[in-house]
């Protein structure tokens, strides 16, 4: 078992300043079209909605960033996700019940599914998802720039393995858009 601590830290936005200062979503499309997961899961885009349309429905995000900090410096970034997963959980679990508690939507997930074993997504034959009220896009399929979000809202680096060893720590970003005047974690 991999020992880790986490740390969590919101901030809440408007969705108006957060589209305008954040959001790139030609240069952040390019990146998702050379992802193997593009247009073959059901959390990936290319969407069948118009992302900004849907966003600006609401007045506020509330930003969640767990920091995730492994106690043994030197793993392999091949265990990732290993760490990632029991947060990426909580969290899915967590966002799906504020956003039925306060009508909100939620964007979470990095990476891959959860929901259905990986590579086997129905999106890839035309079928409809298997969960559809559990899979939510990431705020990074939404075209919003990951890395500034944490470096400029959190003053947090968004680190990257080297020579295939773990960064000093994992972040995971998620967001809840809602229309309350304030939401708490």
């Amino acid at each position: 078992m991999l020992n880790y601590s986490t740390q969590y830290y919101t901030k809440q936005i408007s969705v108006s300043e957060y589209l305008n200062h954040y959001r790139d979503a030609e240069r952040f499309g390019t990146y998702c079209k050379a992802c193997p997961n593009y247009a073959k899961s059901w959390a990936c885009p290319p969407f069948g909605f118009d992302v900004e349309q849907r966003l600006s429905q609401y007045h506020n995000l509330l930003l969640i960033v767990c920091k995730i900090t492994p106690s043994d410096t030197a793993l392999p970034i091949t265990v990732s996700r290993e760490l990632i997963r029991p947060e990426r959980i909580r969290l899915e679990k967590k966002l799906l019940d504020l956003e039925q508690q306060y009508n909100a939507l939620s964007a979470a997930y990095v990476g891959s599914c959860l929901h259905c074993p990986e590579g086997t997504c129905t999106r890839a034959n035309g079928l409809p998802c298997r969960h559809p009220k559990c899979v939510r896009p990431s705020l990074e399929g939404y075209g919003f720039d990951i890395s500034r979000t944490t470096k400029e809202l959190f003053g947090l680096d968004l680190l990257w393995g080297k020579d295939g060893h773990m960064p000093e720590y994992l972040l995971l970003v998620c967001g809840l858009f809602h229309n309350e005047k304030h939401i708490q974690l």
